[in-house]
């Protein structure tokens, strides 16, 4: 660790710790800045943050154990940014208080994050409040890069505390009493030592904060860490290639806890349920919840490639509640994964691994990264068109290739001299942060925004509900509202799926450090503007899209009488696929190997059910693949 002074002597002399009988604890999950300069607020914001709910339990936790003494009173204020609006000067008069202290936690901050948050800490570190930050972007930073990473520089000079790693199971009980005693240390490292999860207070936000989400929804994790090497990932680095785990006791009390508060539904943000081992006692004591109880609920899931393989997952995680599924596609060009240390994803496997899901009424989501080294603009194009024609996807979640603090991409390219964008605020994904070898900056901003555009045509848009259509899935208004988000998010608002909401806010007098405040007569033009137009977008996509369901929705009951067939829901033979021999030009050595030896075991697999049944590998035409749950 860095030998660096307390930094109790910038805190302004607060009140002796003898005299406070009162705490203010503000709990606060900062969001970003938009491309203007003002705070991404909504009315209603998606689906609250995870990191939050863990802070806020173990929070709690402290206070009930009295952390401060047997006589100090507390209240903990926890705030998503994204909904609510952080009231500087209400810290401030409860940090004048008399008798009172107040303390701020900046959580779960990001990358693109952090300059929103250090300028929600300037005002209060002049003002003398104990201030400390934690999230991926100081644990990133500080497990790749070391505690005197310049990444952290701006955080270290206004004098903000840096906390390091997880906080389970009682780690800031120490930062919450050296705040309280105006000695904050400047880093509290706990990155090399990854705490159990079983045993601590399970992530937990008041329901009046989830109601504030327009989707009700809220969040907890199962597991973290991850066995896999991905290079542009900042999980491995941060929570460790160990995975450690929730028990099924501790996920039925996040349930019971949550329905009290009348919230049944979660988004389980492991970074890959299908390698938590324990998924199927999680699974089971859903079902036995539901079946026994009555208590539903619906889950959204992140998972690999690879989850179809695992017997009976899809079957029982379905039966589980979940409803919406998350999978890190990636790319489907074998150069490209490789690159990015992304083996374990196998093209050849994509088109099964789908219609597996297909089986069930979910909706699929896919991450899909562009910018890899070897992208043109004509290879990005070519390979929407192939997804959109070979892959029966939902919604595709489109990224650029981002090196954020505290993955290995970042890393190299920081030690090899490679310009970075030095404004984190566009560490978000959806902004291009480095040159592009191939690409000039304004044609990979442009093909970015292509790309989205060309899935999201309404075309395909109907396409999508025609297939769920005749695979029986139905969920067509979850259907429906994933489309507009995910089409509208970055074409109208310049926001991701999980930075959408509804009802902007933009305040005037709120705007990023440096930037001058607009007159308000070309403010609230613009504004006015800006709203009337994103509106009438919405109205109109809203109604083609209702549209669309009708006009597929008509067929069904009658699939058998009025079927619907494409490329992406037939059957087709491994050895034909066209994904993989469309994406052979960008094919590897290893990625041809596995591939063969895929379609040898096939064959051995046929031969050697010859005698038991037909042959069906000189089937002419593909068989569509349907059936209902």
């Amino acid at each position: 660790m860095l030998d660096l002074p307390s930094i109790a002597g910038k805190t302004g002399g607060l009140s002796s710790p003898a005299s406070v009988r009162h705490v203010d604890i503000w709990l606060i999950k900062a969001t970003r800045y938009d491309d203007d300069g003002y705070p991404i607020r909504w009315i209603r914001s998606a689906i609250p943050s995870n990191s939050l709910a863990c802070v806020s339990a173990l929070v709690v936790d402290a206070m009930e154990r009295r952390v401060f003494g047997p006589d100090v009173e507390t209240r903990v204020h926890a705030i998503d940014e994204t909904n609510t609006r952080v009231d500087i000067p209400a810290i401030l008069r409860s940090h004048r208080a008399e008798g009172t202290r107040a303390i701020v936690m900046l959580v779960g901050v990001q990358t693109n994050q952090f300059p929103r948050a250090m300028d929600i800490a300037r005002p209060l570190r002049q003002a003398g409040v104990p201030v400390c930050i934690g999230g991926f972007h100081v644990s990133g930073c500080i497990a790749m890069l070391g505690e005197d990473a310049e990444e952290l520089a701006l955080a270290r000079e206004l004098g903000v505390s840096q906390f390091a790693g997880e906080a389970e199971p009682d780690r800031l009980d120490e930062v919450l009493r050296d705040a309280f005693d105006d000695t904050l240390k400047p880093i509290y490292n706990h990155l090399d030592d990854q705490p159990s999860l079983q045993g601590v207070p399970v992530p937990l936000l008041p329901g009046a904060t989830v109601r504030r989400s327009f989707t009700h929804w809220s969040s907890f994790d199962l597991g973290r860490g991850c066995p896999f090497e991905c290079s542009f990932c900042t999980i491995i680095n941060v929570q460790g290639r160990k995975s450690r785990f929730r028990t099924a006791d501790e996920l039925e009390s996040i349930v019971r806890l949550n329905a009290a508060e009348g919230v049944t539904k979660f988004f389980v943000t492991d970074d890959n349920f299908a390698r938590n081992r324990n998924w199927e006692a999680y699974c089971d004591r859903l079902i036995e919840l539901r079946e026994k109880e009555g208590l539903e609920v619906r889950l959204l899931i992140q998972v690999d490639t690879m989850a179809h393989r695992i017997p009976g997952f899809i079957d029982k995680v379905v039966a589980a509640g979940v409803r919406l599924v998350f999978i890190g596609l990636e790319n489907i060009n074998p150069d490209n994964l490789e690159a990015a240390k992304k083996r374990q994803n196998r093209i050849e496997e994509y088109r099964e691994m789908v219609l597996e899901w297909k089986r069930h009424p979910v909706v699929i989501s896919c991450g899909y990264i562009i910018g890899f080294p070897a992208d043109t603009r004509e290879s990005i194009l070519r390979d929407v068109d192939l997804i959109k024609r070979e892959l029966a996807i939902d919604v595709l979640y489109f990224n650029i290739l981002t090196p954020l603090p505290g993955s290995e991409d970042h890393k190299k390219m920081k030690q090899a001299g490679v310009w970075m964008d030095p404004d984190f605020n566009k560490y978000d994904l959806n902004h291009r942060v480095t040159h592009h070898p191939r690409m000039s900056d304004a044609e990979l901003d442009a093909v970015f925004d292509e790309a989205s555009r060309r899935y999201y045509d309404f075309a395909h848009m109907e396409r999508v509900f025609k297939r769920r259509v005749q695979l029986r899935n139905g969920m067509r208004l979850t259907t429906m509202y994933n489309l507009i988000a995910y089409r509208q998010g970055p074409r109208y608002e310049g926001v991701a799926f999980a930075e959408f909401g509804l009802g902007r806010i933009i305040d005037r007098h709120e705007r990023r450090y440096g930037l001058p405040r607009e007159n308000p007569v070309t403010f609230y033009a613009r504004y006015g503007w800006r709203s009337a137009r994103t509106l009438a977008a919405y109205v109109y996509t809203y109604g083609r899209l209702r549209l669309s369901v009708a006009k597929a929705w008509r067929v069904w009951g009658k699939q058998d009488l009025y079927p619907y067939a494409d490329e992406a829901i037939a059957a087709v033979e491994a050895a034909h696929d066209p994904l993989v021999h469309e994406t052979a030009a960008r094919s590897t050595p290893y990625a041809r190997r596995r591939q063969e030896n895929r379609l040898k075991a096939m064959n051995r697999d046929v031969l050697a059910e010859a005698g038991s049944g037909p042959d069906l590998a000189g089937q002419a035409e593909p068989a569509p693949v349907g059936g209902s749950t």
